[in-house]
């Protein structure tokens, strides 16, 4: 299979979006690890325009680079991508996570303050301390906060491979079909059901906890969109179609974003006035039209890119797993240093944005220098006579 270098641009733009998006949360009155106080609702509309479609996307992609994967080291690939996704969750729950952890602790969750220092409480993290408690609960110690993503795609990756390694005549029977049935419309309609149909059935029973073991409707999507990557990687034709039908999707994607945004902002609907079943459904489907319309448009609009190599690309691609092992915390810890400052939120959220990115980058610099901190973060061994973007880039796959 050839290198798709428009899968590689649609992973680090979508890792961008998340970044800013978790900036955002600091901002906004959904609960996160840290809120400013007061915290405003005036993003919130925004934050909502990648909330249906970010995470599917990235699974996708990741399953799409899983088929690339398998097929060019078949026989040692569940240990080379159980390397490179374990040491990183393991590490990062161990080490980068318990700050977040901490500055939540002491912004939310423990009355009267906690005055015993940093050092004090990773101590009690790493034991699995559960007495820091409120009326809300405790905090569940040690976890993984946005590092659920690693754990969730190295149990798909595990899946994929099992089912190659089983049955590989049906997983190229599957392929054949999905690319047939999706090398027009279908490409279309065929997801937007199946996300409808999963939503309808499971959203209501299933709360979404990235906990992995309860997680149930947060599985049937992104494992099924990891799945859907699988199929169509192995076959041009959806992605032509996706590419014919971007424009149609753009504009599918923009009137469901635009009945989703009324539902929750503007139709008055709370706690003491819900919604009437029959909206609630409706709002349901246009969400998983929104979620799959979306990802058919960006790919559609991608798609010119699949065989350009960007000069940049092998950098990027290479640097959004550590940058996005590392985001959260550094938007956790340079939130509560600026808050002293007091500055206003139009000015003081382009900054932490601004410094997120910058210590990042800056932390991936030094990490891809030193040999032992590469497979903590997810990189290959150091070439031996030069950094070479373009030899590694395929080895995270895509997460």
């Amino acid at each position: 299979m050839e290198r798709r270098f428009d899968l590689d641009l649609v992973r680090v733009c979508a890792f961008g979006v998340l970044v800013l998006y978790h900036v955002g949360m600091y901002y906004v009155t959904w609960d996160w690890h840290v809120n400013r106080v007061p915290a405003s609702p005036a993003l919130e509309p925004f934050m909502l325009l990648s909330s249906p479609w970010r995470l599917s996307l990235l699974f996708l992609v990741s399953g799409a680079a899983t088929t690339f994967l398998l097929g060019k080291r078949p026989h040692n690939f569940l240990g080379v991508r159980s390397w490179r996704l374990l040491v990183p969750l393991i590490f990062g729950m161990l080490v980068i996570v318990p700050p977040q952890a901490y500055y939540e602790l002491l912004d939310s969750r423990y009355p009267g303050g906690y005055r015993d220092g940093y050092l004090a409480f990773w101590g009690r993290y790493l034991l699995g301390d559960g007495t820091f408690c409120d009326d809300d609960g405790c905090l569940s110690l040690p976890t993984w906060n946005h590092l659920w993503f690693v754990a969730y795609l190295w149990c798909y990756t595990v899946a994929a491979w099992v089912l190659a390694r089983l049955a590989p005549a049906a997983l190229d029977h599957a392929s054949r079909l999905a690319a047939h049935a999706m090398s027009g419309i279908g490409v279309l309609a065929i997801p937007i059901a199946l996300l409808a149909t999963a939503r309808m059935l499971l959203v209501g029973r299933f709360e979404s906890t990235h906990g992995l073991v309860d997680d149930w409707f947060n599985h049937a999507q992104y494992f099924g969109v990891f799945l859907l990557g699988m199929l169509l990687a192995r076959s041009e034709a959806p992605w032509s179609a996706m590419q014919s039908l971007r424009w149609i999707a753009l504009v599918m994607a923009a009137l469901s974003y635009g009945f989703i945004a009324w539902y929750f902002f503007g139709a008055g609907f709370n706690e003491g006035r819900s919604p009437p079943d029959w909206l609630r459904t409706t709002q349901r489907i246009l969400w998983a039209v929104n979620q799959w319309s979306m990802i058919v448009a960006i790919f559609g609009f991608a798609y010119r890119f699949r065989s350009v190599d960007i000069r940049a690309l092998g950098y990027l691609t290479l640097a959004v797993f550590p940058i996005y092992i590392l985001h959260q915390t550094v938007i956790v810890i340079a939130s509560q240093w600026l808050k002293p400052l007091a500055i206003r939120p139009a000015l003081e959220g382009p900054l932490l944005a601004t410094i997120t990115l910058a210590a990042c980058f800056g932390a991936y610099e030094l990490i891809r220098r030193i040999r032992w901190l590469r497979p903590l973060f997810g990189l290959g061994q150091m070439p031996a006579e030069s950094y070479s973007t373009k030899s590694e880039s395929k080895q995270w796959g895509g997460a």
